[in-house]
């Protein structure tokens, strides 16, 4: 037992390490060249009249903040969902929340001139809310209640749904889609740490909380028959980490937008590594998802310069395939 504790130490003080050169080579690499010695005067000795650090502290630096924080933020997610439904398919992309918080971000863009970004949370945070109520009574509707197929098919129903609603809407309004078509396509360019600072909150504290509920999801995944005679609330919990999913993929779609699959692929990695212990597995999936995203943005703007292809792109590159790889051969043990 010890020593399976000490390992799992060690492969998040490594993916530590991974996320600290990760982030700095974001602050380093991109159409401008920066050095490193020049990355670390921009902040110990700022120049306003030097290229360099005002590349890194007004472009770079944001990226990397906000990058780290919402690949953190989709990946916790997505191992909550697979832990709440017992699927290994699950994840805010696949089963229509994050394209319900898009659906009702893009009607408050293009109906009602919406700018302001925490009006742009909130909308977010209700349409995630609503596609996950939405799956979750088709999934439980029948004899049989809620299981895995019928959820999937649910999530991949509403999916379909809210992206034809909000194709449909935009088709009828061209100046809205020249509005947010890069943000469909999910990006952290152009984005600065104030359009961060209104979700952080509920960021932050929606993967603290998930720390400290990995105990109780362990008991929650060995079976809820099981958890209910251990005296746990078991309906109290997953309303819990109900809520917890639609706060981090509301947030970060209020941010970035429509970035896929690093709520599929990320709790997979981090199983590998910590098995289904929750209690390490979250933290690591939080390390694996900053990891992810940051050098997913990394490449995204080097690979056809001085262009940069959108980072929901890249991750779609990424777990498309793996997807398809889960789906044919299956994977248990969520």
């Amino acid at each position: 037992m010890a020593a399976k504790k000490d390992r799992k130490a060690f492969v998040f003080l490594l993916l530590l390490i991974g996320f600290v050169l990760a982030f700095a080579a974001s602050l380093v690499f991109g159409q401008t060249p920066v050095t490193v010695e020049q990355a670390v005067h921009s902040f110990l000795s700022y120049d306003k009249n030097s290229t360099e650090h005002i590349v890194v502290r007004s472009d770079r630096l944001p990226r990397a903040v906000i990058a780290s924080v919402t690949g953190a933020s989709l990946a916790v997610a997505g191992a909550l969902m697979q832990a709440l439904t017992k699927n290994p398919l699950a994840s805010p992309s696949i089963f229509g929340i994050n394209q319900g918080a898009i659906f009702t971000v893009v009607i408050g863009i293009v109906f009602f001139s919406v700018t302001s970004l925490a009006s742009l949370a909130g909308l977010a945070f209700l349409g995630a809310a609503a596609a996950a109520m939405i799956v979750y009574f088709l999934g439980s509707l029948g004899r049989d209640g809620l299981t895995p197929v019928k959820i999937v098919l649910a999530g991949a129903a509403i999916s379909a749904l809210f992206q034809s609603y909000t194709q449909g809407i935009l088709v009828l309004d061209e100046a809205g889609l020249q509005d947010v078509l890069f943000w469909l396509a999910g990006s952290v360019s152009g984005r600065t740490l104030e359009m961060l600072q209104p979700v952080l909150p509920f960021i932050g504290s929606a993967i603290v909380a998930s720390m400290f509920i990995g105990k109780a999801i362990n008991l929650l995944v060995t079976g809820e028959e099981i958890a209910k005679g251990m005296g746990q609330h078991v309906a109290a919990l997953k309303a819990f980490m109900g809520l917890l999913v639609v706060l981090l993929a509301g947030s970060s779609v209020a941010v970035v937008g429509a970035v896929g699959f690093i709520g599929l692929v990320i709790p997979h990695a981090a199983r590998f590594f910590a098995g289904n212990d929750y209690r390490w597995l979250l933290p690591i999936a939080a390390l694996l998802g900053a990891v992810l995203l940051v050098a997913a943005d990394v490449v995204a703007r080097l690979l056809i310069m001085p262009q940069e292809v959108p980072i929901g792109v890249m991750t779609a590159m990424i777990g498309g395939p793996f997807f398809v790889f889960i789906a044919r051969k299956g994977v248990s043990g969520v």
